[in-house]
């Protein structure tokens, strides 16, 4: 029994088309499955923590939709018994479909799942806060600063168009970003890595934990990123004038690797932010409000994924 979890308004109703191709196809072939179509944040977890919580039998669960939607899912998982996971990208962004390689086509992607050659052990992250008493796993990246607040703006302009029914394509998205650089102020912090290494800045426009490579649809912010070796790589955008964010963002959109001025990369399982004042917060895309402390962690080799 295959068990899909779908976002029908990832990339403006994309993940309903999704569904239904893939759907077709199971019926095709006579697929035993239960789907299960989120209508609001926070569905994918709870659906996928009622699939998995107090139960030890196997199982696989297929998420469909963007990076926010595979995250939530694995925010949800209770590891009580085996399980294993799918994912059909529907999104706009895609960064772990890109990490993982996966196929674009939705019925190459379903192909895989139902004659799965391939697994890997992939880490997540757990970001915590307020006081650390909330806390929120991620699969991609989460990060605080500029980047989330792109994250949020993009989010309000997702609810518009659902409202609406119109989709906001990638110009839209991008016009989004510009106005937030333009808009962002840098804030004095300090990070401490593994509870050892402290380091300060005076300018921080953001900081991202990454376990996979890409960041916001594409940004290789984290060239060197393992989803499997048990570390985060943590990126620091630090800069005392804003024009020279634009070649950082520039670069890391047009996937280069060279170490610009203002952009510092860590790597280690745990790294502490702690920041002059409030900035806003993503965990996978997903707003986790404004905050001024936070801890991210890395769990390593915790999700069964068939690539």
């Amino acid at each position: 029994m295959y068990q899909f979890i779908i976002n029908p308004n990832a990339s403006g109703g994309r993940g309903l088309k999704v569904w239904h191709r893939v759907e077709k196809e199971l019926k095709r072939f006579g697929v035993e499955y239960e789907a299960f179509l989120t209508e609001r944040s926070g569905d994918a977890a709870d659906r996928a923590a009622g699939l998995t919580g107090g139960r030890d039998r196997p199982q696989t669960i297929v998420a469909i939709g963007g990076d926010g939607t595979v995250g939530e899912v694995v925010s949800g998982l209770a590891f009580g018994g085996p399980v294993t996971m799918g994912y059909i990208p529907a999104g706009s962004g895609n960064d772990l479909a890109r990490s993982l390689k996966l196929p674009k086509n939705p019925r190459k992607c379903l192909k895989k799942i139902l004659n799965p050659r391939r697994y890997r052990l992939l880490d997540y992250g757990v970001v915590s806060y307020g006081g650390r008493s909330d806390h929120r796993r991620f699969l991609v990246s989460s990060g605080i600063g500029m980047d989330a607040a792109v994250c949020r703006n993009i989010a309000q302009a997702r609810d518009i168009q659902v409202k609406k029914g119109v989709f906001l394509g990638k110009w839209n998205y991008l016009v989004l970003g510009i106005r937030q650089l333009i808009l962002a102020r840098p804030v004095k912090g300090y990070l401490i890595l593994d509870s050892t290494k402290k380091v300060e800045f005076n300018h921080i426009y953001f900081v991202s934990a990454q376990i996979h490579p890409y960041e916001g649809g594409g940004f290789l912010f984290a060239p060197d990123a393992d989803p499997c070796d048990g570390m985060l790589d943590v990126k620091v955008v630090h800069q005392d004038r804003k024009l020279w964010l634009i070649p950082i963002l520039l670069g890391a959109l047009l996937k280069s690797r060279k170490n610009y001025p203002g952009s510092r990369l860590y790597t280690c399982r745990e790294a502490e932010i702690h920041l002059d004042r409030s900035m806003p917060v993503h965990c996978d895309g997903e707003s986790c409000e404004d905050q001024r402390e936070l801890l991210f962690r890395c769990i390593a080799n915790k999700i069964r994924m068939i690539v």
